[in-house]
C-alpha cells in the first residue's frame, strides 16, 4: 500500500487545496507516483474525469499537478450547494439526488451509507500510487460534527496518516487557532499531528519566531514551515468567486472590458481565468445592476440553480442592463446555465431543480430547455461552425472542454448551430442572426487559446479597437512548478518525508 500524508486546517479557506496541489507537484518532481484524495468536497466548481464522472474541480487541478488523469476515487463524495440547507449529492461521480443539512449531519447516514465510498476509494488509490496526499475539509475541531466525521480525523485514523495542520495567519489569531484545534481533538488524533504549517504570512518571519517556539512548547508540535502570502502563482480557486481572478482597472483604454455576472449559485467560475489573464482584456465580476457599467462583452456563467439565478438576474435589474447592452450593439455569451437563461423558456415539470414548473428566459436566443432527471457529465471535443460576429474567422476551429448539465436544449429557427461535436452529430452551441449572442453547454472553452484570442479579437473589432496582439502562452505546468518551488523553500520537506517513513 502506498504511503499517505494528510493536510488538515484550522478552518475553511486556510489554503489546504493549494498546499495539497503543491505537495502533489513536489512528490511528482521527486519521482513518486502521487495522487490527491479528498473524501468529501462541498463546491459548485466541478470537473469531469476521462470516463465521464464528476468530481471536485480542486481534485482535477491536483491530479494535473501530479501529472496524472483524475479519477472518481480522488473525490468520492461531492456536495453541490443549492440552498442554505440543501445540496445535490454526487457519490462516486454520479448524481444521487438532494440531501438536506440535517440528513447529512446524521451520523448513521454518513457512516453506513457514505463511509464505504471513502474507504474503498482511498484503498484503491493506495494500491495504485506510491503516495496519496489527503486533504481535509473545514476543521477537525468542529465538535458538533465530529461524531459523523468522514473527511478529517476519521480518515487520518483509518489510514494511520501523519497530519500537518494548516493555519491562516492573514486572518489573524493563527496561534489561537492552532492551539484550539489541537486541544479539541482526541489524544489518539493528536498523536497523528506531526507539524503545524502557518500559511499566508506577510512580512519578516523573524517577527514570528518567539511564537513558533511558544506554540511548540504548548503543544509539543513543531512548526514545519511558514508559507508567505503570494499572488504570482495561478491555481484554480476551489469554492467561491469571492477570490476569483480579476484583471486590473476595467475601464482602461485600449482593452476589451468583460463583465461576468456573479450569479448567487455560480458554478465553474474559474473557466474565465484565461480571459482575466489575457493581455487584451480587463475582466471583472458584476454582483448587482449598479456595478454593470459599460462592458464590451457580458458573460452569463454556469449555475447550480438556474431557475433561481434567472429570477435573480430579473429581479436585480441586471436583465434590463443586459437588454440595454444588446441594444447598443454589444456582445453576450452564455455558458451552460447561462445559455439556458438566454433562451425563451426553461421547463422543470418534475421539480428537479425548483418548485417552478416553468420560467421565462431572456429570449435573446430562440431556445427552449427542459430539465430531465439524468445529468450529462462528459469531456467534449467540438468544432466551430458559426462564422459571424463573435465567431468571425473561427469557422472549423477545434475546441475541447467538458459538459455538466441536466437540461436538454432545443433550438428553433431564430438560433443557428454555431458549435457542434467533432463528428457533427450534435449541437454544442448556438448563435443569433447577428452572431453577437452566443451560447454553449461546453465549459473551459477559454482555455483553448486560439478560441479565446479569436473572441477577444472580434470583440475588439466591434469596439473599434486595433486587433490585440496574441497574448503570451500560459503554462499551467510552469505555475505548478513555481508553487512547488515555494513549498520547497519555505517548508521542511525532509520532515514531511520523514513523517511518511520516506527519505527526502
Amino acid at each position: 500500500m502506498g504511503k499517505v500524508v494528510m493536510l488538515q486546517g484550522t478552518g475553511s479557506s486556510v489554503g489546504k487545496s493549494l498546499l495539497v496541489t503543491g505537495f502533489c507537484r513536489v512528490f511528482a518532481q521527486d519521482g513518486y507516483m502521487v495522487a490527491p484524495f479528498k473524501a468529501q468536497n462541498m463546491s459548485r466548481n466541478s470537473g469531469v474525469t476521462p470516463d465521464g464522472l464528476e468530481i471536485g474541480r480542486a481534485q482535477v487541478a491536483q491530479a494535473e499537478a501530479a501529472g496524472i488523469e483524475p479519477s472518481v476515487e480522488m473525490n468520492p463524495i461531492l456536495l453541490k450547494p443549492e440552498a442554505d440547507s440543501r445540496s445535490q449529492l454526487v457519490a462516486m461521480g454520479k448524481m444521487r439526488g438532494t440531501i438536506h443539512s440535517m440528513q447529512f449531519a446524521d451520523r448513521h447516514h454518513r457512516r453506513k451509507v457514505l463511509w464505504p465510498y471513502v474507504t474503498n476509494s482511498l484503498d484503491t488509490l493506495r494500491r495504485q500510487y506510491d503516495i496519496v496526499v489527503i486533504e481535509g475539509a473545514g476543521s477537525p475541531a468542529e465538535i458538533n460534527l465530529r461524531a459523523g466525521d468522514i473527511v478529517n480525523m476519521a480518515v487520518a485514523l483509518y489510514a494511520d496518516a501523519p497530519v500537518f495542520l494548516i493555519g491562516d495567519i492573514d486572518k489573524g489569531g493563527v496561534f489561537a487557532s492552532l492551539y484550539g484545534t489541537h486541544a479539541l481533538i482526541s489524544d489518539e488524533e493528536r498523536n497523528l499531528v506531526k507539524g503545524f504549517i502557518i500559511n499566508k504570512f506577510r512580512g519578516d518571519v523573524r517577527l514570528l519566531e518567539p511564537g513558533l517556539d511558544q506554540i511548540e512548547g504548548l503543544t509539543g508540535v513543531g512548526v514545519t514551515g511558514v508559507v508567505p502570502y503570494f499572488t504570482d502563482v495561478y491555481v484554480p480557486e476551489e469554492d467561491s468567486p469571492r477570490e476569483a481572478r480579476m484583471s486590473g482597472f476595467a475601464g482602461q483604454d485600449g482593452h476589451v472590458e468583460v463583465a461576468v455576472v456573479a450569479l448567487p449559485h455560480i458554478a465553474n467560475f474559474d473557466e474565465f481565468d484565461p480571459l482575466a489573464m489575457h493581455d487584451g482584456v480587463r475582466l471583472r465580476y458584476v454582483r448587482e445592476a449598479e456595478e454593470f457599467g459599460d462592458p464590451d462583452l457580458v458573460v452569463l456563467p454556469g449555475s447550480k440553480v438556474t431557475i433561481a439565478d434567472m429570477d435573480f438576474v430579473r429581479d436585480s435589474g441586471i436583465e434590463d442592463r443586459i437588454r440595454r447592452h444588446l441594444w447598443n450593439g454589444r456582445a453576450l455569451i452564455g455558458v451552460c446555465g447561462g445559455m439556458q437563461m438566454l433562451g425563451n423558456t426553461i421547463y422543470d415539470p418534475d421539480g428537479i431543480e425548483s418548485d417552478k414548473a416553468m420560467v421565462e428566459g431572456l429570449g435573446v436566443l430562440d431556445l427552449d430547455t427542459r430539465f430531465i432527471g439524468e445529468k450529462l457529465t462528459t469531456r467534449t471535443e467540438g468544432r466551430i461552425v458559426g462564422e459571424r460576429g463573435l465567431l468571425s474567422g473561427a469557422l472549423g476551429m477545434s475546441v475541447s472542454g467538458y459538459e455538466i448539465h441536466v437540461g436538454v436544449t432545443e433550438s428553433d429557427e431564430g438560433a443557428s448551430r454555431a458549435m457542434e461535436t467533432a463528428d457533427g452529430s450534435a449541437a454544442l452551441g448556438y448563435a443569433d442572426r447577428t452572431g453577437r449572442v452566443f451560447g454553449t453547454y461546453v465549459h473551459d472553452l477559454f482555455k483553448n487559446k486560439a478560441f479565446a484570442d479569436s473572441i477577444v479579437g472580434n470583440v475588439a473589432r466591434m469596439k473599434g479597437l486595433k486587433q490585440p496582439d496574441d497574448s503570451e502562452p500560459f503554462s499551467q505546468e510552469a505555475e505548478f512548478d513555481k508553487l512547488a518551488a515555494y513549498l520547497r523553500k519555505h517548508l521542511d520537506m525532509k520532515a514531511v518525508y520523514g513523517a511518511m517513513g520516506l527519505s527526502s
